[in-house]
């Protein structure tokens, strides 16, 4: 599938591609960027790049974490490539929240396939985020560019995008189509909070629970099995405003008791830090270093 190179940026030892591309699942034009890291570029390294997707929160586009999480230092200390993908189709034919609320709608696909009119045409970020978007990548840059976009891969993000992260990795786990997974103050009982329950009313129905628990990583960890010694890592600032209403990672913690992810999950609640951009930047170091670990590149 073709993507148009909209903008080539450079920044540290490699280049920001801001592409853009007609997806057939989600039936719009999608834009994604990706970070191109100093390995990318040398002549003399052609191991293969492994590949972290990012995925962003509420109302963010693929710029924010591309400006403002400097992932991009990281990629070139280990040698991987960053995709950061959109939050949601846009259009003008792509349906909104009807009352524009911010946390609904463009802008918050939740990353999961809608079921529910006017929604489901379009918003089928699941099948977009984990099957197309890799392959067509893959199929853009080609097998002799040395990018992994399909099997030594990551997966992370920060709110809504944790929750995807999160949910991906657990929907993929037997297929192991994710070596590594951490997430940033993310969503990890979307079943029992207002986010989640207006989201999942909205694009699953209101009156589908067994629906709503195949996107629900405080239920996927109680039916998919941990092959082994496999841990994800949580970051979660105190001072988050959302912590209380939204986050709660102590759902998580709770709904692992008991199961082969017991003590496999590790939320590091870090004092002080909120929600913004300075919270993710701030422990991007740390997350990189677990990814690069589970990536084989240290």
């Amino acid at each position: 599938m073709s993507f148009k190179v909209n903008q080539e940026i450079a920044v540290c030892g490699g280049k920001v591609l801001k592409l853009s591309h007609f997806s057939q699942i989600i039936g719009a034009s999608m834009d994604v960027n990706v970070y191109l890291p100093k390995q990318y570029y040398s002549k003399t390294v052609r191991k293969l790049i492994p590949v972290i997707y990012y995925l962003s929160g509420l109302t963010c586009s693929p710029q924010n974490a591309s400006e403002k999480a400097f992932w991009q230092i990281q990629s070139d200390n280990y040698g991987f490539a960053m995709v950061f993908p959109d939050t949601s189709p846009r259009g003008d034919d792509v349906p909104d929240d009807p009352e524009k609320a911010w946390d609904f709608g463009i802008g918050a696909g939740f990353y999961l396939n809608a079921t529910q009119e006017p929604y489901k045409k379009h918003y089928q970020m699941y099948d977009y985020i984990h099957k197309e978007l890799p392959t067509s990548l893959d199929e853009y840059f080609g097998k002799d560019s040395n990018l992994d976009f399909l099997d030594n891969v990551g997966i992370t993000g920060h709110s809504m995008g944790g929750y995807g992260s999160l949910t991906g990795f657990l929907k993929n786990y037997d297929a192991n189509r994710y070596k590594s997974c951490s997430a940033f103050a993310p969503i990890v009982n979307p079943s029992k909070v207002p986010w989640g329950q207006k989201a999942f009313s909205g694009y699953l129905g209101s009156e589908n629970a067994e629906l709503w628990s195949q996107y629900d990583p405080s239920e996927l960890v109680k039916k998919v099995i941990n092959k082994g010694n496999d841990k994800i890592l949580i970051h979660q600032g105190t001072k988050d405003p959302f912590l209380q209403t939204n986050l709660r990672p102590e759902l998580l913690l709770e709904a692992t008791k008991g199961t082969s992810w017991e003590g496999k999950i590790e939320v590091k609640m870090v004092d002080g830090f909120d929600h913004s951009y300075y919270f993710i930047s701030t422990f991007v170091p740390e997350h990189a270093t677990f990814h690069a670990k589970n990536l084989g590149l240290i």
